[in-house]
Parts: structure tokens; C-alpha cells; sequence
């Protein structure tokens, strides 16, 4: 089709035509220079505050309205509270990172199909009419995020086993490296130190031998509170879809293994 047919077509201009045939891609737009404000003058000093409130101690730095205050009352400065809340929020973490004294956070990344986190929390259902605490097991893949879930109506060991048993079934299958686990009694005897180690029962190594499963165990304490944070709160994550199971109202007589 020719540029005159296409410039008809869509009703456009050859320009327009011109640069979607040289590139698929359309070329980023030009950032335009900040406009002046009448909060230029003081920002190298807002700069030099926040940069001593570093060092200084946490109930003695600047707040925001303290420096609002400061700007208005002893500069006469013609600024608003917005105008200094939105200069200090986006300048503060940069100053914090040119300092070196920044958190660095390392986003994790997962292979199709390599690693999996385990929970297995309590859970309130609704069954025949009264409130019962059981229990939900939740196995998911850590890079495409599918999970099973099954509610049991035990902690147990017993109950822990089914759990796995009921998600290696399903399309996500078994991890080809590690799963991960925190502290729950039914695959920890004991914790070693503040380090992964642990000491396992038998016959947790006995299942997990069976599966070929390789267990990884989240560090203690606030270090590891976040290495298995995508199966963290089952219950609140689920969809509608998912959730009905777990908050249906039983008809009386019902056995407690057809709700789950």
C-alpha cells in the first residue's frame, strides 16, 4: 500500500506515515526543562539540611513541616506546604544514595520451573454453621506464580504429607532445585544457630527423598522474612474464585472432608 493510501486511510499525516515505515518503535519524547519555581533559591540550602539530618538522631531531624516553617517564617519565602513536600520526598532518597548509606536491594529472579516456597498457616472456615480453625497448605512456583492449596483438617505431619502430595499431583509438579520452608515443627526438629542448617525427622527426609525434593530453609528472625514472601498470607491472597471453598456454609450432617 502506498504512503497516499495509508495518509487517507488513517487520516494522518505523511510525517506520521513516514516514521511508523522507518521504525516500529516510536521515538521517545523530548523531556522539557523544568519550569522555574519560587522554592530555586532555597532548595541548595533544603540540600545541605537534609544532607545533615544523616548523622543526626532520628527524633532530631527535619520534618517536612519543620522546614515549611522555617522557609515561610524566617526567609518570608513565598512557597506552599505541597510545593515543599513533593521537593524534599523526591530529593531525599537521592541524597540518601549519593551518600552510600542506602539499603541495596537485590530483586530476586527465578527459572521456569526451578524453585517453589511452601506455607502452612491456620485458616478459619465456617462449617455447619460454626467458625473452625483448620489449616491451609500452599505450595507455589516461584517464577509464574501458580499455587495449589489445600485445606486440611490437621497440622500434623500426616496432614503436611497430603498437602504435598495433593500439589506434586497438579501441573506444578516437583521443583527441579530448591523449595522453600521456614520453621514449621512438621519439617524442622531443631534450628541451628541463627544460620539455615537445621535438623530434620526422619521421616520428613524419608518423603523428601521419595519426591526428590531438596529443601531450602529461610533464615530466622527479620533476615528471612522476606525469602519466601510470595506464598506469605495465603488466605488474604486468594481470589473470590479460590476463597469459596474456604468460607462455604456446610448443610447439616455434612463431613468435614467434602468442604475441604
Amino acid at each position: 500500500m502506498k504512503m497516499r493510501e495509508l495518509e487517507r486511510k488513517y487520516n494522518v499525516s505523511w510525517r506520521t506515515v513516514k516514521k511508523a515505515v522507518d521504525s516500529v518503535w516510536p521515538k521517545p519524547r523530548k523531556k522539557l526543562p523544568p519550569r522555574p519555581t519560587a522554592l530555586d533559591p532555597y532548595k541548595p540550602v533544603i540540600d545541605e539540611i537534609l544532607r545533615t539530618d544523616l548523622d543526626a538522631p532520628r527524633k532530631q531531624r527535619h520534618t517536612i513541616t519543620r522546614i515549611f516553617h522555617w522557609l515561610t517564617e524566617e526567609h518570608s519565602a513565598d512557597v506552599s506546604y505541597q510545593m515543599v513536600r513533593c521537593y524534599v520526598s523526591d530529593r531525599k532518597p537521592e541524597i540518601l544514595a549519593a551518600s552510600g548509606k542506602a539499603l541495596v536491594e537485590v530483586p530476586q529472579s527465578h527459572l521456569p520451573g526451578h524453585e517453589a516456597e511452601v506455607n502452612f498457616s491456620d485458616v478459619t472456615v465456617r462449617l455447619v454453621g460454626e467458625l473452625v480453625t483448620c489449616y491451609l497448605f500452599s505450595l507455589r512456583l516461584s517464577y509464574s506464580g501458580k499455587a495449589v492449596h489445600r485445606v486440611l483438617a490437621s497440622c500434623g505431619q500426616e496432614a503436611f504429607f497430603e498437602g504435598h502430595v495433593h500439589a506434586l499431583r497438579t501441573p506444578c509438579g516437583v521443583p527441579r532445585t530448591k523449595t522453600r520452608y521456614d520453621k514449621l515443627k512438621s519439617a524442622v526438629a531443631q534450628v541451628l544457630g541463627l544460620s539455615r542448617a537445621r535438623v530434620e525427622p526422619d521421616r520428613w527426609i524419608a518423603f523428601r527423598s521419595h519426591f526428590n525434593i531438596e529443601g531450602f530453609y529461610c533464615r530466622t528472625g527479620i533476615g528471612g522474612a522476606h525469602e519466601k514472601g510470595g506464598v506469605e498470607g495465603a488466605p488474604s491472597t486468594l481470589k473470590p474464585a479460590d476463597r469459596s471453598p474456604l468460607l462455604v456454609r456446610c448443610p447439616k450432617g455434612q463431613r468435614t472432608s467434602q468442604a475441604s
